[in-house]
């Protein structure tokens, strides 16, 4: 209790092997009693028990410890004292905004917060108020998607500070996040919501289908700063103009089991910049060949049309032309050279953090270092690996 640990030698009534369990991992402390079915209150002094969180990997499990004894003096001795040294971890929270996505996890999330993640907080004594979206940013600070995991981090209070960019256009903030995707991300992401009344899975699957079938490329300006600063400290803007099939900005690595190492490896939650991940054009074969890639450990980058850089800030200006529409048929025009053409005042879709969102002008992303801190931590790696069926 005192923080100080006297072992015990050559005792025969010991094991070899004793269990011991760091306080800062204990995220709650009840008193244990013998009762009778249906029995709510009172009953004998059994002792009392401690909940704590054992890893596995990357996964956080609650496991139980039992200290047993009679006596009612000693056992609330030991439970004040206990109570009182857990309310010393500042950053463990006692009050939270839960937010719920009740379409997500095959509509299954608001049961699996009842079942799974809300004992958890009321074991811990955390107040919560529920408000009830993609959970890419939950694996990049957990590594696992795993609710138990993510509520534990929670409990226990371990902080990571994330670095994340805003978005504005004209001057004007759109919004906050924490990655964006331009051209195949977006325009995948802009089908899949035409087709909310299918299940997600197979929404998903179309929609990267069709934009596959029909893959163009976007024409546009693209600007950037790189995040390795000149000698004179002064903001040198590098800008190219062409053809692009996809232009991603992450400042997160953004985790998932389609992609373990992440869809922006060489970036990490609090480095101060974002990974800039640009598509040149080229064939859908090759292109295809890049997106499978990601579902390996490395190699994703590793093709002539592949272009990536560490930036603090990037400009996208879309090059708007008067003509024919996306939806004019493949036999007549050559998809691998031809750029999407776009009428006057026509919004492009971008994939925010798996929101869409429509903005017809230039775009400038900016990286703000640990402008928000997550409960998490810094990961290297999902824990598992799934294969897209459909490329």
């Amino acid at each position: 209790i005192d923080g100080s640990m006297t072992p015990i030698h050559n005792s025969p009534q010991l094991p070899h092997e004793c269990l011991y369990v760091l306080l800062q991992d204990i995220f709650a402390v009840k008193v244990k009693r013998r009762r009778a079915a249906g029995q709510e209150s009172g009953g004998p002094v059994l002792g009392v028990a401690l909940f704590w969180c054992r890893r596995k990997g990357r996964r956080l499990e609650e496991d139980t410890l039992h200290l047993h004894n009679a006596s009612s003096e000693h056992t609330h001795t030991w439970y004040n004292t206990l109570k009182e040294l857990l309310t010393g971890f500042s950053n463990r929270p006692t009050n939270l905004k839960v937010f719920i996505n009740p379409s997500s996890h095959k509509k299954e999330a608001v049961h699996i917060y009842r079942d799974h993640v809300a004992p958890l907080f009321k074991m811990a004594d955390i107040r919560t108020d529920i408000t009830g979206s993609t959970d890419v940013v939950s694996c990049s600070v957990h590594g696992v998607r795993d609710p138990v995991t993510a509520a534990l981090h929670i409990v226990l209070g371990h902080l990571q500070q994330v670095d994340m960019c805003s978005f504005s256009s004209h001057g004007q903030l759109v919004c906050f996040g924490f990655s964006a995707m331009f051209g195949f991300g977006g325009r995948s992401l802009a089908r899949a919501e035409k087709k909310r009344w299918m299940p997600s899975s197979r929404r998903r699957e179309y929609a990267l289908v069709k934009t596959l079938a029909r893959l163009r490329p976007e024409d546009c300006q693209l600007s950037f700063l790189s995040a390795r600063k000149s000698n004179k400290g002064e903001e040198s803007w590098v800008t190219n103009q062409g053809l692009y099939l996809s232009i991603s900005i992450m400042s997160i690595p953004c985790l998932s089991p389609h992609a373990p190492q992440g869809l922006a490896p060489n970036t990490s939650l609090a480095n101060g910049s974002a990974a800039l991940i640009a598509v040149g054009n080229t064939s859908r074969s090759e292109f295809i060949k890049h997106l499978k890639r990601y579902s390996s450990s490395t190699g994703q980058f590793n093709f002539s049309f592949v272009e990536t850089h560490a930036v603090s800030a990037v400009k996208i200006r879309p090059c708007s032309l008067i003509g024919c529409s996306e939806d004019e048929s493949e036999e007549e025009s050559d998809l691998k050279t031809t750029p999407f053409i776009h009428a006057e005042g026509t919004t492009f879709p971008w994939n925010i953090d798996g929101e869409l969102v429509e903005i017809a002008n230039e775009v400038l992303i900016r990286v703000h270092p640990r402008l928000i801190t997550l409960y998490g931590e810094e990961v290297e790696e999902a824990e598992s690996s799934v294969s897209c069926s459909c490329i």
